[in-house]
């Protein structure tokens, strides 16, 4: 034990040399436009709060009243004794929020992900041989790595194209045509985390069709953001209903908390629910949680001016930073990339920025490829402009500072 915790403090050590070492901090207030660190204000650049939703009155409310009524948790899976007509009821909102049959809830979007993979594609579903094939976006989210790490070799080829690069994807479809595949399926992100920028569903459901795949989407960072009423990409891109499998998340724009689902016809919710591993032997969401998150998508749907509030910011700071000299990744997401190469500028910029009061943090590799470290920069229906100003004074003043600009 003792080596292993030499080797262990010796990593530690290079993470922290190499300015690579992910420092938390904690937050002394509600999560916001502006947050409490210690005794001053920020303002927050950091979180997937994109709607304000996570310090809603409504919300709260909602996740108050479930607490009175059913307590802190169910204290076992679903199967057993973990299941409440308010369960029932998020799913069935769910699903009509995404356009879908059915959809069955997860710990978190990360845990359906694994889920899906290895119950879909590691199960026989019958007798004999078989073999399955994935073409994944390489910029697919790491749930969607992981659970296709989780993918027997032998039975699953993977097939990774160029990110968005549809012409290659179908260049492998093509290829793959007339073996005697199982299941086909297109999987990629609808919004990536990383670069702010959409997959081209209408030419992926255009492709899912011609050549016979399913098409999974992960779509965490899309819903609650992107189409006429924040329902998702698959709006965003006029295919609302023709995505085959959606996989989503509590725990950003929709109400901020934590939780997943997957969501996707009748008869694929039914199989995973009994065969998703992380679904079977995990609790169900708390009541609380699953209230809060139903306000959230009840209260979108009732009121979508909080998108169009959250579009207003974005094009604001967007192009505000571009004129201060900071190169970003183009785009109309509130995920707004702000591009510096090495991580010893990325945390460096950081650390100054949120002595100057703005909470953004740095981002590189593995979760960047090598020299495109970056600061994410993430814009919220719940800022001020006076907010985004105070930040974009700060984002001019470390920049020129530290040679970013």
């Amino acid at each position: 034990m003792r080596e292993i915790e030499g080797l262990l403090e010796t990593e530690i050590a290079a993470l922290k040399a190499n300015k690579t070492y992910k420092y938390e901090t904690p937050l002394e207030s509600a999560q916001g436009g502006e947050v409490a660190v210690g005794e001053h204000p920020r303002v927050m650049l950091a979180a997937n709060n994109y709607l304000g939703l996570a310090d809603h009155p409504e919300v709260k409310r909602a996740a108050r009243e479930a607490l009175d009524r059913y307590g802190n948790g169910m204290a076992s899976v679903r199967f057993i004794c973990g299941t409440q007509p308010l369960h029932l009821e998020l799913e069935k909102a769910i699903a009509e929020f995404v356009g879908t049959e059915d959809s069955i809830l997860f710990s978190s979007c990360f845990a359906a992900n694994l889920a899906f993979f290895q119950a879909v594609t590691n199960e026989p579903l019958g007798y004999g041989e078989w073999q399955d094939v994935l073409y994944s976006d390489k910029l697919n989210h790491a749930s969607i790595i992981d659970g296709q790490r989780l993918v027997r070799r032998q039975s699953t080829v993977k097939r990774i194209y160029d990110h968005c690069d549809t012409a290659e994807l179908e260049e492998m479809l093509s290829e793959d045509a007339e073996k005697p595949y199982r299941v086909r399926m297109i999987v990629t992100d609808g919004v990536f985390s990383m670069e702010g920028d959409q997959a081209p569903l209408e030419t992926l459901v255009d492709l899912a069709r011609r050549y016979d795949a399913l098409l999974f989407v992960d779509d965490c960072h899309g819903h609650g953001v992107v189409g006429a009423g924040g329902r998702g990409t698959a709006e965003a891109c006029g295919v609302l209903g023709e995505v085959d499998v959606v996989t989503g998340t509590l725990g950003k724009a929709l109400s901020g908390s934590v939780g997943g689902f997957i969501a996707g016809s009748r008869v694929m919710v039914e199989y995973l629910r009994q065969k998703a591993r992380p679904y079977t032997f995990s609790n169900s969401l708390p009541p609380a949680v699953a209230a809060a998150a139903l306000a959230s998508i009840r209260l979108l749907q009732r009121d979508p001016a909080p998108v169009e509030r959250l579009r207003e910011n974005t094009l604001y700071f967007r192009e505000q930073i571009g004129e201060l000299g900071f190169t970003t990744i183009p785009g109309e997401h509130p995920i707004v990339p702000v591009m510096l190469g090495e991580a010893s500028l990325a945390m460096d910029m950081s650390t100054r920025l949120l002595e100057q009061g703005v909470y953004v943090k740095g981002l590189w590799f593995p979760v960047v490829p090598p020299g495109e470290a970056r600061l994410r920069a993430q814009v919220s229906a719940a800022h001020t402009r006076d907010q985004l100003d105070r930040a974009l004074t700060a984002f001019e003043r470390v920049g020129r500072e530290l040679g970013a600009i």
